[in-house]
């Protein structure tokens, strides 16, 4: 009797040992379907059309390139189809691996860097402008939204206090030419330098030679002088003066017409004379022979 008593409570002890190990194991798979739960189906990827730089500023006179990437998401292959809406007088080119395109095939899960290049109307004001870009492929539309940012124009003018591009000159003298450059854009010019294509031997200098800056709307007088060599013959001759710097030239196309001096005229008419005596003289003396 007494040894079932005693192989009870080994069992019954036991029996409590083995119910703590239970106990934990049944808490601890619980939170299993918590933790280790299947994640839910992923979602279907989509198209994107994204660039790096989104805003840009140029003048109106500089194009505005922006790198973009095209992601197929679609589950095929597609052809996509682009536009962008830019305002009037502008214009816009689409270029794939160098390329100028409209459209393009692309596999379904790749990228392709798409180069996009905006000009401006050369009569744009400045401000910023809002350029939607779009790739269209049956009927998926992905939209890319652009800045452009033009800060002004550069524009400059080159002509005289008159408007007249023609004078005279006598050989072997030199003749002052008064100039006007105008700044007709909207930003500052910095640094104008200006130049002279005459004929051989010609030499031209200006008074000033270079101008650090003209704001925009301002003119400012320059003097030319050119010099004409001695013994140039009589007639017409074009000098093309140039003001530039790294933004914005300006030219203009000047009519010279070169006389002979009065000594000269007159030294020509002595010779002519003096030959017309002696042939005469020769033909009283030699003649009635």
């Amino acid at each position: 009797m007494l040894a079932l008593i005693r192989q009870s409570r080994r069992n019954e002890g036991r029996g409590f040992r083995l119910y703590i190990p239970f106990c934990l194991i049944v808490i601890v798979f619980s939170f299993v379907p918590l933790t280790f739960k299947g994640s839910p189906p992923a979602r279907a990827r989509t198209s994107t059309f994204t660039a790096r730089l989104i805003n840009l500023e140029a003048t109106a006179r500089e194009p505005f390139r922006y790198n973009a990437s095209l992601f197929n998401g679609r589950g095929h292959t597609a052809i996509f189809a682009f536009n962008a809406q830019v305002p009037a007088g502008w214009n816009t080119t689409f270029r794939v691996d160098g390329m100028q395109v409209t459209s393009f095939r692309l596999d379904s899960g790749r990228t392709q860097d798409v180069a996009i290049e905006i000009t401006a109307s050369p009569s744009v004001q400045p401000g910023k402008y809002n350029i939607p870009v779009t790739a269209i492929a049956e009927g998926d539309t992905v939209l890319l939204s652009l800045e452009a940012v033009v800060k002004g124009t550069y524009t400059l003018e080159l002509t005289t206090p008159d408007g007249r591009l023609s004078d005279e000159i006598t050989e072997g003298s030199r003749k002052p030419i008064h100039l006007t450059i105008k700044n007709t854009g909207s930003l500052p010019l910095d640094g104008l330098e200006l130049s002279a294509q005459s004929p051989p031997k010609w030499d031209a200098t200006f008074e000033p030679a270079k101008i650090e800056r003209l704001e925009p709307g301002k003119s400012i007088d320059v003097i030319a002088s050119l010099h004409v060599p001695d013994k140039t013959i009589a007639g017409d001759y074009v000098t093309n003066f140039a003001v530039k710097n790294a933004n914005a030239s300006g030219n203009a196309t000047f009519r010279m017409t070169v006389t002979t001096s009065w000594l000269a005229g007159w030294l020509g008419v002595m010779v002519i004379l003096l030959a017309v005596g002696i042939i005469y003289y020769l033909i009283r003396k030699y003649g009635r022979r």
